[in-house]
């Protein structure tokens, strides 16, 4: 279900050089159409270069032009403040790489303020003494801390900006957007001349006189944008800076403001003309956003829409929902339930014996079950049928790819959704659209793939079904691994999981079951159900992981991480090995403790050197003395036995066990006590 109702946003800008020689402000701001709104939102920036230098303006044009390109090439599952704080610590480097080339260029530095509005909310960052406020219902908040020193000469003097020390210290804000909020970025040459009070009255009286007209002025960023934002996806934008211009005729056109509106063109006019008016003796410019219109809820926004979805029904094989027909169940938890679907119909026309259901969209090719024969050359001996795939009436053998006409190739997808008891859950929803989302988000290698279903009319989702087994299923079987071929499977999930890492993702529930060999030979990742991304507040529904894969810091409370994760990948490798676990087996609601993992050679005398000190140092019990990311793991065992790991010293008892220690020590000591009394009552 698509959002009707989208994010408006109409904006203004003005800037003036005033009495300086020269501009050295740039004002720019971002809106793309579409998905790519509701996933970013729209982007505003000013910022004044470093006054009296020669390259002050550079250095705010370059910010903001590199903030407006690259924001959008971030990640849509980080955080708008990890977005924000990445693209902005590039640009930082580059400033002071550039100051440091020449005596010309040192010191060349820059204020920004930028403001982000997504979904039904705000985000703020800042550097230096622009200012962002918020006007509402009549009252003017600043949003901003001016980031200067008191001087007994000059009106301000920095203490932080873009390319003025090697770490960048960014203020960051949000809150809930309201409409009708009018948001106001301003650089010190109007917010200084003019003072709070005047800004507020001034913006009062523009809504006032918009009231009295009952309409004027435009909506900004409906016309061309920078030629930098159109080509990553800023379908529309606005930019000035260092000249008089005021909004360039090529955006005029565009909706007008209602009676109850306020002309942010007009605004900003009158804002930047006050301020010169009043004696200001710096370049003037003025960002003005009006929100307008807010979604009802976006994916960002908990998906609402897909929260007020009925669940389904109890589904058993033959059972029809939304067009789908269900093939098998395939597996049944405390709150969730997967069924292997196929298209309930076939299409009129279709050859006899066809069942060639139509594919509702591009992006569901690919899902289709049937892969060629061939399988990869390692691991082929596990490449089998899982024996939970059952064949009903209604299904043919599979063919490999390129079968004649009639053969069985319908799609077939796996379909989950939340047991009908959880009806009213809300946090159980909450937590399955927002898997939907984080599984929308990630590669299609190595990862299901969701697919669309137009006819969808109740809670669920569905993502590509692929033919095989999971590794637990292979180690159920009685599958020996070779310790190459564990390292094998080892590097390709470290590749997995350091997308998602990469992305901003933490699995939190890595093991065997969720381990996935196709018979295409392809490795997947699967089950998104727990994993936390940088871009949401995760509300629990119940403890995320299993607990024999859970890292000793997380039985301490500590959340989970990427280093948790590492350290389940060591554990499920660890595992795939031996059959056994590191420190035991841990049951639910069990603390373990902890003390030295068991060496893989006791279980697996053929494990190699270099491969047991792989995995001892993976599934260390601290998160230091472990791999650092996923790459540094993967490195570790492809090069093998090429380049091998230390072999990591054994920790002192004293060290892992210091009250068996003392003790053994008062025993020893009361134990030579007592010889040495025996020794001298005989003599």
């Amino acid at each position: 279900m698509k959002d009707l109702t989208p994010l408006e946003i109409h904006l203004g800008h003005a800037t003036r050089t005033g009495p300086r020689p020269a501009n050295e402000d740039f004002v720019a701001a971002a809106m793309p159409e579409g998905a790519e709104r509701a996933a970013k939102g729209v982007l505003l920036a000013i910022a004044d270069g470093v006054g009296g230098h020669a390259h002050g303006r550079e250095a705010a044009e370059y910010t903001v032009r590199s903030l407006l390109a690259d924001y959008f090439s971030t990640a849509h599952t980080w955080s708008v403040e990890k977005s924000l704080d990445t693209v902005l610590g590039a640009t930082n480097r580059w400033l002071l790489a550039q100051s440091a080339r020449t005596a010309e260029t040192a010191g060349m530095a820059t204020t920004l303020t930028a403001l982000v509005l997504r979904g039904r909310r705000w985000h703020l960052a800042h550097v230096g003494d622009s200012r962002a406020y918020l006007w509402r219902d009549g009252a003017l908040l600043r949003l901003s801390e001016d980031h200067t020193w008191p001087h007994p000469e000059l009106s301000n003097v920095l203490r932080r900006a873009v390319g003025l020390e090697s770490r960048l210290l960014v203020d960051h804000d949000d809150g809930e957007l309201a409409a009708g909020d009018v948001f106001v970025l301003l650089t010190d040459g109007v917010w200084n001349a003019l003072g709070d009070e005047a800004i507020a009255a001034l913006l009062a009286r523009r809504a006032g006189e918009a009231r009295g007209r009952g309409a004027g002025g435009t909506a900004a960023g409906t016309g061309a944008g920078w030629p930098g934002a159109a080509a990553e996806g800023a379908a529309a934008g606005i930019e000035a800076g260092g000249t008089e211009a005021r909004r360039p005729e090529a955006w005029r056109t565009g909706a007008e403001v209602t009676e109850a509106g306020l002309d942010p063109q007009a605004a900003a006019d009158a804002l930047v003309d006050a301020a010169l008016r009043a004696g200001g003796n710096d370049n003037a410019s003025a960002l003005v956003a009006h929100v307008r219109a807010l979604p009802a809820d976006n994916l960002h926004d908990r998906l609402a829409a897909g929260r007020r979805l009925p669940l389904p029904p109890r589904l058993a094989e033959g059972d029809t929902l939304d067009g789908l027909r269900v093939e098998a169940v395939l597996h049944v938890s405390r709150l969730t339930v997967l069924y292997r679907v196929c298209p309930a119909t076939v299409p009129v026309g279709a050859p006899a014996g066809a069942n060639a259901a139509v594919v509702p969209g591009d992006h569901v090719a690919g899902c289709v079950a049937a892969f060629a024969a061939s399988a990869a050359p390692t691991l082929t001996r596990t490449a089998t049928a899982s024996p939970r795939t059952t064949t009903t009436s209604a299904q043919t053998a599979k063919v490999p790819v390129g079968a004649p006409a009639g053969a069985n190739t319908a799609p077939r997808w796996v379909l989950k959704t939340l047991l009908p008891a959880h009806e009213h859950d809300e946090d159980a929803r909450r937590a399955l659209v927002r898997e939907e989302w984080l599984a929308r988000r990630v590669p299609a290698q190595g990862f299901p793939q969701v697919a669309d279903w137009p006819a969808r009319a109740h809670l669920y989702y569905l993502m590509s079904w692929h033919e095989g087994e999971s590794l637990k299923a292979l180690l159920a079987r009685g599958e020996r691994l070779r310790p190459h071929e564990v390292a094998e499977l080892g590097a390709r999930m470290l590749r997995l999981v350091g997308v998602l890492h990469r992305l901003g993702i933490v699995h939190r529930d890595i093991k065997p079951d969720n381990l996935h060999l196709g018979r295409d030979g392809a490795l997947r990742l699967l089950d998104l159900g727990v994993a936390a991304s940088e871009a949401e507040d995760l509300r629990e529904i119940n403890n995320p992981g299993t607990p024999s894969y859970m890292a000793p810091e997380l039985f301490a409370g500590t959340p989970a991480n990427e280093a948790s994760d590492l350290y389940a990948c060591g554990v499920t490798l660890y595992e795939l090995l031996t059959r056994k676990f590191p420190y035991g087996e841990v049951e639910p609601f069990q603390h373990p403790r902890f003390g030295e993992p068991v060496p893989t050679t006791r279980y697996r005398p053929d494990t190699p050197a270099w491969l047991e000190a792989v995995l001892l140092k993976a599934c260390a019990r601290t998160p230091e003395a472990r791999f650092e990311t996923a790459e540094e793991f993967r490195l570790a065992l492809e090069r093998g036995a090429w380049q091998p790991l230390a072999v990591p010293r054994r920790a002192p008892l004293l060290e892992r066990r210091p009250t068996l220690a003392l003790k053994l020590v008062a025993l020893a000591s009361l134990l030579l006590n007592l010889v040495l009394l025996f020794l001298l009552t005989r003599s």
